[in-house]
């Protein structure tokens, strides 16, 4: 018998180990075109609080009582599709949980570029597409750029960081506490913020006090106002989170916003789906970062199926360095 995670409250705030359950879940028959995978490797990501909210948006949400999903890399255990045998290794989206039986079309086998199979959930998946394309598609970051990340030591902006210095950019990253921002400056960042030594603004004006071209938007709250007060004439700014609002009801309040029309701020949201198309030419040039080892990965990992939850919760208390993973 499978298992699976489901939700069983909508959180108002942050959410609490009690709107989860662990339950059996059936496994249905495996037809033609369909794929039996166990999974190796769960991942939990900052948008999936969202998901927990009964609110339209870009993707579903979760649906009370039914298993949740997330990314996963697991290994085949039986195959009615072709191209894919026992023993393959795919990442999917069929995650908190042991086991699935899947369409084989939603699935992606791991191409073989020398890395770890978790990778795939970490700078070679959706945390390192997403550094990738918003750093250098939507930011249009370049060599010589100033940069300020906030969550630096997060998956994504771990990714950033190293992205944005193999390429020649100043980097600046936001953390909290010292062992964080020691992670940040040993990733190659410049200088390091502690959001939570004194106001960020205050911070990142003396971190960068010829101001900042491109911002890696993380957080939101005082981190993007922050920027809006240091941005250079045609700053550029990528959207990917708001983790600061996540768990919040509050409106979000920004003094300095107005600075976004004398220096012609750029300011553009985006998500990793945009660039699946183009993940061949990310899986070459990233992997290629990787084998070169200016680009590594880091690793927060909890042990069984059982954690997923408090995995989940450690996102939004600082539990992680680098990419929070759930190994089975």
């Amino acid at each position: 018998m499978a298992r699976a995670w489901t939700l069983v409250n909508r959180p108002e705030a942050l959410p609490e180990s009690s709107d989860f359950a662990l339950r059996d879940s059936e496994l249905p028959p495996l037809g033609d075109g369909m794929v039996h995978v166990r999974n190796r490797w769960l991942s939990v990501d900052p948008y999936m609080r969202g998901r927990m909210n009964e609110s339209k948006s870009y993707i579903p949400p979760f649906q009370l009582g039914e298993p949740m999903d997330g990314g996963a890399v697991g290994e085949i255990v039986e195959s009615k599709a072709d191209g894919f045998a026992a023993g393959d290794l795919v990442s999917h989206f069929a995650g908190w949980r042991d086991e699935a039986v899947l369409p084989a079309k939603g699935l992606t086998k791991l191409p073989d570029l020398g890395v770890q199979p978790q990778d795939f959930l970490g700078n070679l998946g959706v945390p390192g597409a997403t550094a990738w394309f918003g750093l250098l598609d939507v930011a249009k970051a370049k060599e010589g750029d100033i940069v300020f990340v906030s969550a630096a030591a997060g998956a994504v902006g771990s990714a950033v960081v190293q992205i944005a210095k193999a390429k020649g950019m100043t980097v600046i990253g936001s953390a909290g506490g010292k062992e964080k921002c020691d992670f940040v400056r040993s990733l190659g960042a410049d200088a390091a913020i502690d959001y939570r030594s004194g106001p960020i603004i205050k911070s990142l004006g003396e971190a960068a006090p010829d101001g900042i071209d491109v911002y890696f938007d993380n957080v939101g709250g005082d981190h993007l106002d922050a920027a809006f007060a240091r941005a250079r004439l045609h700053a550029r700014f990528a959207l990917c989170g708001m983790i600061a609002g996540y768990n919040s009801r509050e409106p979000a309040q920004f003094r300095y916003m107005i600075r976004m029309i004398a220096m012609r701020v750029t300011m553009t949201g985006f998500l990793y789906g945009d660039y699946v198309s183009r993940l061949g030419e990310f899986y070459s040039e990233m992997g290629g970062l990787m084998a070169s080892g200016k680009v590594k990965s880091h690793e927060t990992v909890f042990e069984g199926l059982e954690t997923m939850p408090d995995a989940f919760l450690g996102l939004f208390t600082g539990a992680n360095t680098g990419k929070m993973l759930v190994k089975l």
